[in-house]
């Protein structure tokens, strides 16, 4: 087993460069290709990393099946384009790293988690928050107990721009919650409701939810939503405000309030339970992770507050992202999937969205999900 592997990034947009900053720097990996179909950016990267005159750069996909000896690929290209190349990546023999969602359909993430097992390759989702030390803290202070009775979540994730064109508020930030409350709760949702407005790219301001029954402006298909290639395109009508119900197996529901046109830039997480909070806060000076202690005493027919305390909670240090690229690296070398972030995570967060999507086209109604057969709207609120 050789302890090197040869890389090629595609796509050197905002996150793609990060990508590709990481795996230069990582002991373990050659870069020996950058595909990006904008010769200008592949000019820029050239000479911001003072690339060598070896490693290829091209515009075009298929070159790479010229470079001898490529192991993987990190694809950080739109979400529409994802299916593709991931197939034929992993049909040429490469492991793949993709930037998350997986795909925009559940049934193919499904079929590239096979293909993967098939081909005895890795395919590992970029979810860099699962890779967060706060993340990391905080699921270890959920699962002890910390909290005492958990009673419920909420998370807020504004800020102004970027407006994405290929899919709407939902897609573009939702994972990244969603994937830290399973992360921190250790299962997955049964049920979801979602609502939420059009304003910048549609055909007027279209609000989805309660009292709007006709979802004809929807980021997918209005029917067969969840098990065929979904389309995003700005003449459908992209949400730019987003609210999320999840209900999970013990009736814990976590609240998700998302907008990319508020100025008001939030990364707040938290999880209440009966002996305190937990919050991760991004945007805090103090620190990401907080333990709130607090709890209620009964006194007669009052509820008085008791044992409070704030507690900082250290963390280890590390890019969030340089844990992403070196777990790829190991799981490459040893030939074992990510349990943090395998493509099999991914399709259950796509397969989350999905149903989400499906609440929305259908005025806010709550969608059960199922291990293995999708999504189905139901009428019980």
């Amino acid at each position: 087993m050789t302890n090197q592997i040869k890389i090629a990034v595609i796509g050197v947009g905002r996150w793609g460069v990060h990508l590709l900053r990481n795996f230069l720097a990582h002991p373990q990996v050659d870069v020996v290709a950058v595909v990006d179909p904008h010769p200008e950016r592949l000019t820029a990267i050239k000479q911001q990393f003072d690339l060598d005159d070896c490693v290829v750069l091209t515009t075009q996909w298929e070159d790479l099946k010229k470079v001898p000896g490529l192991t993987g690929v990190a694809i950080a290209t739109p979400a529409t384009t994802h299916y593709a190349l991931i197939k034929d990546a992993l049909q040429q023999g490469y492991h793949v790293l993709a930037e998350k969602p997986l795909t925009l359909n559940p049934a193919e993430c499904r079929e590239l988690c096979h293909l993967a097992e098939q081909h005895h390759l890795i395919l590992m989702v970029d979810h860099t928050y699962l890779f967060h030390p706060a993340v990391e803290q905080g699921k270890t202070v959920v699962q002890a107990g910390k909290l005492g009775d958990l009673r419920y979540g909420y998370a807020t994730r504004t800020h102004l721009g970027p407006v994405r064109q290929d899919v709407d508020a939902l897609w573009d930030l939702a994972i990244h919650d969603i994937a830290i409350f399973n992360a921190w709760l250790g299962q997955t949702p049964v049920k979801v409701q979602a609502t939420g407005t059009v304003w910048l790219q549609g055909e007027g301001s279209r609000e989805w939810g309660v009292g709007s029954r006709e979802m004809t402006h929807s980021p997918l298909p209005s029917t067969d939503a969840i098990n065929r290639v979904s389309s995003h395109s700005p003449s459908q009508g992209l949400a730019d405000l987003v609210w999320l119900t999840l209900t999970y197996p013990d009736n814990f529901q976590a609240y998700i309030h998302l907008c990319w046109l508020n100025p008001d830039k939030q990364r707040r997480l938290g999880i209440v339970g009966s002996l305190g909070s937990l919050i991760f806060d991004e945007m805090s000076q103090l620190s990401p992770l907080t333990l709130l202690h607090g709890e209620f005493e009964q006194q007669g027919n009052q509820f008085i507050p008791v044992n409070q305390k704030q507690v900082v909670l250290e963390l280890e240090p590390g890019e969030p992202l340089g844990r992403v690229c070196s777990c790829f690296v190991v799981s490459v070398l040893n030939n074992t999937p990510s349990e943090v972030s395998s493509g099999w995570v991914g399709a259950e967060l796509v397969e989350i969205l999905a149903a989400l999507t499906e609440s929305l086209q259908q005025g806010g109604q709550p969608v059960l999900l199922n291990d293995s057969q999708g999504a189905k709207v139901t009428n019980d609120t």
